[in-house]
This record gives C-alpha cells, structure tokens and sequence, in this order.
C-alpha cells in the first residue's frame, strides 16, 4: 500500500464515520478496525502491515479533519510499553482481546515491575506466584507505578521459581487492576505531587490465561517491554528547540538583564546537546521502522535524563531569586508529568526523578557499554546460584 492508497482509507473513514457527528468511542472503534490505529501492526489488530514511518500520514490527515485521539499522554504505558509486549509475545486470543480497548483508551494500563528490595536489579525482585491449578496466587510489593490510581490492567513480573538463578525464575504476566488482592497508595514526591504509587498484592489471583510467554521466561519479555519504554521515553519525533530548552531560551530571549557570559555558556551547551538529542531520535526511528527497537533507546533515554537536569539547572540559576519559588505544594494525582505547566522549580525537582525511571543512568551505562560499545561485561558472582540462596 502505498501513501495515496492509504490516504484514500482515510477518506473512506472519514466519510463513513464523519468525526463532526459521530461519538468518540465509535469512531476510535472505526479507526482501529480500519488498521489505521498504528498502522506498523497487522491487519486485524488495528495496523496495516505499512512501515512506522507512514503513521504520521494518519495522524496528521485525522487531525485536519478533527477527528478524536485516544488521549496518548493518559495511557502512556499501554500504548508505548503493553502494547509492542502482547504483539511480540501473545497468543492471538490475548492480542484480540487486549490490543482494541488498549488503543482505544478502555482500558489504562500500568508497569509493575520495581520493587522496595530490588531496586535496579529486577532480576532480583521477590514477588511470588503459585500456581493453584489454572490461576496463580501473588504475593508481593511493588514501588514506583505510575498511573496505578487510574489503571484497569498492568504488566507485571513475579518469581514463580525461587529453586534456580534470579533470571530463570521469573514469569510475565498480565493483571487485572481491580482484583480484590490488589492495593494502590500514593508516594508523595519531593514536587508534592502523587504521580507514582505503591502496589501491595494479597493473594491475588491471575488466570494462567493471562501469562505473556513461557513459565520461567519472565526476564526476555521484560527486556523487550524495557527497550520499548526507552524508545517511548527518548525515540519521538521532536521538532527544533523542544523539551527543556524551550522555556530556557524563552526565559533567555525575555529577560536579557539576566543574562551572564557563564549562563550563555550553559545554555548554548544545552542547545547543541538538544539538538543532537533530536538528530539522533531521527536515526533511532529510522532503525525502527526497518526492524525491532535495540540498545539504543537506552541511550537515548540516558541522554533525556542529563539534558533535562542540566537545563532545569540553568533555568532556576538564571532566574536567581526567582528561581526559588515553587507554586503549588497540592497533593496532585497526575496521571502524567507535564513539565511544562508549571514553574522552574518544578521542573527542576521533577527532572531528578529523570535518572531514576525508565532504569536508571547508571544501569543504562552499562546497557550502552556492553550492548553498543561492545564492552567486557561486569562480573556476576551469583550468575549460578538459585535466587533463594542469594543474600537479600
């Protein structure tokens, strides 16, 4: 199919559920049936088949037209992280029944993956399933979710093994939010929002049915979910002049009796750095649209995570006093980070939490060492030892 057979999809689209007068679910139901959802996946499952590349056709055509979106910032998670997770690794019973109110923004899902014990070392998480006959009982914690208050479903890995090495015995599965077994409450941030959560599961239950993968094979299918949260995270399209800088150079080009040799300085290093940051997304989505995301997402979501924190720096360093006010202590419960409708000091106390999430800096140096740079890998001295023997 080419782009003028895509464009006459469209159309029919359009013209068979006019946006103007047709309700927002239905059409968003129509979209995805037409595989114009996200048109890189197959036919039947809200794609075409066509390179990643043609999705900016769709999406720009429907927003000309006035057409709905699925409110991407709100389901985040599923759409950048669930969703590429159940096409590489379901059965294509768990792809139909997941996948159209996924996209279609039903259902919000979430991440439980870190936990308090674990911190960077997944592979070393403790929640434990059971399995009693066709549907297994957790038991656990898990830390730092964000949307949990909102979400219906969550991707979630757990020991169903503890007799082999941490690796091998993990599985994957996906679980209902709303079991009674599961419990969300909120973490206070140092901003004062309650972006993320604490999730506390008391025998819970999840049918065998809803396992992404084999028993045991819990570590590969969340490596593929992680490559695919660092592309989400550092992978978009960005035109000149995005992110952090923005405000920056706004503040910069405003206030000139603010300015300093030393900040010009700062500020130009973060600019040539943005836009290096921009150039390399583009290669990265050219690498994706030919094939599956690689190691380089972790770089990129490395180098989001110092360019924030600088500029968010400069930017509270070059407004002096000003810099120090911070408007709103609220207990907010976002259910997404905008760095933008808020002031310098939130941006700069939220672009902490940069390094942290998605895997931290120091595990993404590693992860671009070893993967890209083809680096000697560190030493494992518990390689071989079952997980319940480790130290914990």
């Amino acid at each position: 199919m080419d782009e003028s057979e895509l464009q006459q999809r469209i159309d029919a689209l359009l013209a068979e559920h006019p946006p103007a007068s047709t309700d927002r679910l239905d059409f968003l139901h129509a979209r995805f049936d037409a595989g114009l959802a996200w048109v890189h996946f197959p036919e039947g499952l809200g794609g075409l088949g066509l390179p990643r590349s043609m999705q900016p056709v769709v999406d720009k055509a429907l927003a000309r037209a006035g057409a709905p979106d699925n409110d991407p910032q709100r389901i985040g998670i599923g759409l950048g992280m669930a969703a590429p997770t159940i096409l590489a690794f379901g059965t294509e019973e768990q792809k139909r029944r997941y996948l159209r109110p996924l996209w279609c923004g039903e259902e919000v899902w979430c991440q439980l993956f870190s936990e308090p014990g674990a911190g960077s070392d997944l592979a070393g998480l403790a929640t434990r399933a059971v399995l009693d006959g066709d549907t297994w009982t957790v038991n656990g914690q898990k830390v730092w979710t964000s949307s949990a208050h909102i979400a219906d479903r969550a991707i979630i890995v757990v020991r169903t093994d503890p007799d082999v090495p941490k690796h091998a015995g993990l599985s994957y599965f996906m679980l209902d939010m709303h079991d009674p077994g599961v419990e969300v409450r909120p973490l206070r941030q140092i901003t004062g929002e309650a972006e993320f959560n604490e999730v506390f599961l008391t025998d819970a239950r999840i049918p065998d049915s809803d396992r992404l993968g084999e028993v045991g094979e819990g570590w590969k299918v969340a490596n593929a979910t992680l490559s695919s949260e660092r592309v989400a995270i550092g992978g978009h399209a960005f035109p000149r002049e995005f992110g952090m800088v923005t405000s920056v150079a706004k503040t910069w080009r405003e206030r000139p009796e603010l300015r300093t040799p030393e900040t010009h300085e700062r500020l130009m290093r973060g600019w040539v750095d943005t836009e290096v940051a921009r150039i390399t997304a583009t290669r990265l989505r050219q690498k994706l649209a030919a094939g599956v995301p690689g190691p380089e997402g972790s770089a990129m979501k490395l180098t989001f995570a110092k360019i924030n924190q600088q500029l968010s720096g400069l930017e509270v360093d070059l407004l002096g006093d000003e810099g120090l006010r911070y408007g709103d202590w609220t207990m907010r419960r976002p259910t997404f980070v905008d760095f933008f409708g808020q002031d310098a000091g939130f941006r700069y106390l939220r672009a902490k939490g940069n390094s942290i999430e998605g895997g931290t800096s120091e595990v993404l140096r590693n992860v671009v060492a070893e993967r890209i740079l083809g680096l000697p890998t560190e030493p494992r001295v518990d390689k071989d030892i079952p997980w319940k023997e480790l130290p914990r």
